[in-house]
């Protein structure tokens, strides 16, 4: 009776140890994997880069920001944070400093897109997005704005985005606005009723040397594509 007592602690001792063997197998095989993310912040990309391949880690430079405190070629940030715990093999994202803004934001509003993207280019910029709106009075393809503004403080990216005019629309009935200036009242009221247009607002301005009942200012101006829904205002001289 004796004997079996002992066999039987003696098995339940080899389990505990087999169990407790397991278990820190197990926490070696999770754990051992995990690394903690160094502070990166400050270096160079060579020794960011030295740093992350010693722990196991990958790196990849995401973006390039303007920085006032962090000299260029440096780390001005980085993610995930340093003290973070990650798997082995994990990719850290880091943003290179380009240092101060030593240039200034270039005026490309009014430039061709193709010469203002040139233009961003020699200033040592690049390209950021280009939208378009259709602008009455802007030949397509001019850049009509920028971000950042010319000559703009406290810029952070080497980005410039513009905003181009593109082609108007063409009006359901095909129909541009007329020159209708220094042409008789009674007869621009009878050609733009004619196509359908409404001319409900006059305006008089007293005018040197021009005949009363000339008209002397239209909106919307010559060129402008209209239909039916758009309304004619016409300054006449009295």
């Amino acid at each position: 009776m004796r004997g079996l007592f002992r066999f039987t602690l003696l098995a339940l001792l080899l389990v505990a140890v087999a169990m407790t063997s397991a278990i820190v197998t197990m926490h070696f095989a999770i754990h051992g994997t995990e690394v903690t993310v160094p502070n990166l912040r400050g270096m160079t990309l060579g020794e960011a880069g030295q740093q992350t391949a010693a722990l196991g880690l990958g790196m990849h430079v995401e973006s390039r920001l303007y920085s006032a405190d962090v000299p260029k070629g440096r780390v001005v940030n980085q993610l995930p944070a340093a003290g973070t715990v990650v798997r082995h093999g994990w990719r850290v994202w880091l943003t290179e400093s380009l240092g101060p803004l030593e240039q200034a934001i270039p005026n490309v509003v009014g430039m061709d897109e193709r010469m203002a993207a040139l233009t961003i280019r020699h200033a040592g910029l690049e390209m950021g997005a280009t939208a378009q709106m259709p602008w009455p009075d802007a030949q397509p393809g001019t850049v009509m704005a920028q971000n950042p503004e010319a000559n703009a403080q406290d810029v952070a990216s080497p980005v410039v985005s513009l905003l181009v005019a593109a082609e108007m629309p063409p009006a359901p009935n095909g129909l541009v606005m007329p020159d209708v200036q220094g042409q008789p009242f009674t007869t621009v009221i009878s050609e733009l009723t004619g196509a359908g247009l409404r001319v409900v607002t006059v305006k008089q301005q007293s005018v040197t040397g021009m005949g009363a009942g000339m008209v002397i200012g239209q909106n919307p101006p010559a060129g402008y594509r209209v239909d039916p829904t758009v309304t004619v205002t016409l300054i006449v001289a009295k």
